[in-house]
């Protein structure tokens, strides 16, 4: 790996209104009758990285990485397992010019043009004439209506990019006893997934 470099996102979540989405909602609907949505579960917690990545010969990209915290790696995971979640993974990651329009025929549509992002000038500049672009600077993601396209790369970071993601428990900067989805949520979504592996 020639050159990477980490970036923080500032991202701005409203935890009220996140809260009541976890929540079951029961509704009436005029078709289908009555309607039942499930209470959200916590399924995984981890940390992540955007970096860019120039390997030889190639054209720069970006990497989003992460490595889970919790479950812990002791516990059974199997809610993680049927989703095919990896204990760490890397995906590229490209950002969708909200100005190219779908062309017919192909492709992903995306959203809405009056849903679509309104990047600043200097943002926007980045794309150029193209469709996607790295996801560099990350600012692009702090914009409502952002849109944006993973790919898987790796599961094991270390022999894909060179570097060992750390974990705060693994740097010592948190106790392990509860996760941070657990203080900032409480008990509005089901935890087990999170802290015991298990669905129930």
């Amino acid at each position: 790996m020639n050159s990477t470099s980490k970036h923080t996102v500032n991202f701005l979540i409203n935890c009220n209104f996140l809260s009541l989405n976890l929540l079951p909602e029961e509704y009436d609907t005029a078709t289908r009758g009555h309607r039942r949505n499930s209470p959200a579960r916590a399924l995984a917690e981890g940390i992540y990285r955007i970096l860019r990545h120039k390997p030889p010969g190639k054209k720069t990209h970006t990497h989003l990485i992460y490595k889970l915290e919790f479950p812990p790696e002791d516990a059974k995971n199997e809610p993680q397992e049927a989703l095919n979640i990896e204990r760490e993974g890397s995906f590229l990651i490209q950002i969708k010019n909200p100005d190219q329009h779908h062309q017919q025929g192909g492709g992903f549509g995306g959203l809405q043009n009056k849903r679509r992002a309104a990047f600043p000038a200097h943002l926007q500049g980045k794309f150029g004439k193209l469709r996607y672009s790295p996801a560099d600077p990350p600012d692009f993601l702090n914009y409502e209506g952002c849109e944006f396209l993973l790919i898987s790369a790796s599961d094991d970071i270390d022999e894909e990019l060179g570097l060992e993601l750390k974990t705060e428990l693994e740097e010592g900067a948190a106790d392990g006893s509860c996760s941070d989805l657990v203080r900032t949520f409480g008990e509005t979504a089901s935890t087990k997934p999170l802290l015991k592996g298990t669905w129930v």
